[in-house]
């Protein structure tokens, strides 16, 4: 395996030492390590991939140096355009360096969600015309795939991705943790929200732990999963995903929970959820300032006020939280407040280690709540 230090000191010997991008699982030890020894200058952790592509024109168009991006391959749906339309030889011709942690490679067991994307994650590079390599676990051979790299994003000013297995990087804890005071655990919040929503309520539970919290707890008070669509993928969407169902379901009440790195994400997206005024829908927001999926990587969800964006985009009621007493406080009366809400629930950071899965398929789960909705 590859020492974080010895890639990041390998990059910076050739002129590289600017950073942008969203963490991933399969980089969370490169994206620690960028995180402990790069300065807020440095290291941008946007607000998704096709932003930190912006972000490394910029800093190419004001330096003349090459930036880095760093992403799950789940975001190359997300870099697509500024990579086709921006950076690209016929438009503006400006290098990139990409690292794309491959998830679902071929042949290699992982969710079904990282499957479809797994398969076309070189494929997508191929059609773009862009030049890659997988990386390599000896450290002689990645020094030689790097330098190839630079070298022919110097000589050509086009983008080079390095695609980046499982286990390539050796093992590197994030030292520079943030603390906060806040006490509540998101799953204590998300299992006294979900105990609150009524017969006829449906959740859609945004990408990762958050949906993992809301399996466990229906199954922990053996019930059903009929009630949730459980978004395993498409981060950043569950809020459009519960407002196309608040609006075709009228006499139901709709629940987003949703997650301060996702909502950030596409953070536009509330602006729609408040222009179609549904009234039977509640905007949850577990809030952590972090990235917990993916190694805790910091976000600004700690550092904004998002309760002042929603209601500066148009919902007719928001609240904010960060205790259990003032949580259930809120959700005695929400029954009576016409929607749309935005509730953000101020959570520590951390999950219990030996959290489970979901055990249904997304085929399974799609169905069960088609039927449900249409009961």
């Amino acid at each position: 395996m590859i020492s974080p230090k010895f890639f990041i000191d390998k990059l910076g010997s050739l002129g590289i030492d600017f950073y942008a991008g969203v963490p991933d699982s399969l980089l969370k030890n490169i994206c620690a390590y960028i995180s402990d020894n790069m300065d807020a200058h440095h290291n941008i952790i946007a607000a998704n991939e096709g932003g930190a592509v912006g972000l490394a024109a910029g800093y190419h168009l004001a330096t003349g140096k090459i930036g880095c991006v760093y992403m799950q391959n789940s975001g190359e749906g997300n870099i697509i355009n500024p990579l086709a339309s921006l950076t690209d030889k016929e438009v503006y011709n400006i290098p990139v360096l990409l690292l794309i942690g491959w998830r679902g490679r071929p042949g290699v067991h992982d969710e079904p969600q990282h499957v479809k994307q797994g398969k076309i994650t070189t494929g997508l590079l191929n059609t773009m015309g862009i030049n890659y390599d997988v990386l390599s676990k000896d450290e002689d051979k990645a020094a030689a795939q790097i330098e190839k790299a630079v070298a022919s994003m110097q000589q050509t000013n086009e983008v080079y991705a390095l695609i980046i297995e499982k286990d390539t990087f050796e093992q590197y804890a994030l030292q520079n943790v943030g603390q906060s005071d806040l006490c509540m655990s998101r799953e204590e919040a998300i299992r006294q929200v979900a105990a609150s929503a009524g017969e006829k309520d449906v959740i859609v539970g945004t990408t990762g732990m958050i949906s993992r919290e809301l399996f466990e707890y229906r199954e922990s008070a053996n019930a059903g999963h009929e009630k949730d669509f459980l978004t395993v993928g498409a981060m950043g969407h569950a809020s459009q995903i519960a407002l196309g169902i608040a609006m075709e379901k009228p006499g139901r009440r709709v629940w987003c929970f949703d997650g301060d790195g996702a909502s950030i994400m596409h953070m536009g997206s509330m602006a729609i959820v408040a222009s179609k005024a549904p009234r039977n829908y509640i905007h949850v927001v577990f809030n952590n300032g972090a990235h917990d999926s993916v190694g805790g990587q910091p976000t600004v969800g700690l550092r904004i006020d998002l309760p002042a964006v929603a209601k500066a985009v148009g919902y007719n009621h928001v609240e904010s939280v960060d205790c259990l007493e003032a949580l259930a406080e809120v959700l005695s009366r929400l029954g009576t407040v016409e929607g749309p809400v935005f509730l953000e629930v101020k959570v520590k950071k951390g999950n219990r280690k030996d959290l489970g899965r979901p055990t249904t398929t997304p085929v399974q789960n799609k169905m069960m709540l088609m039927e449900f909705l249409n009961q």
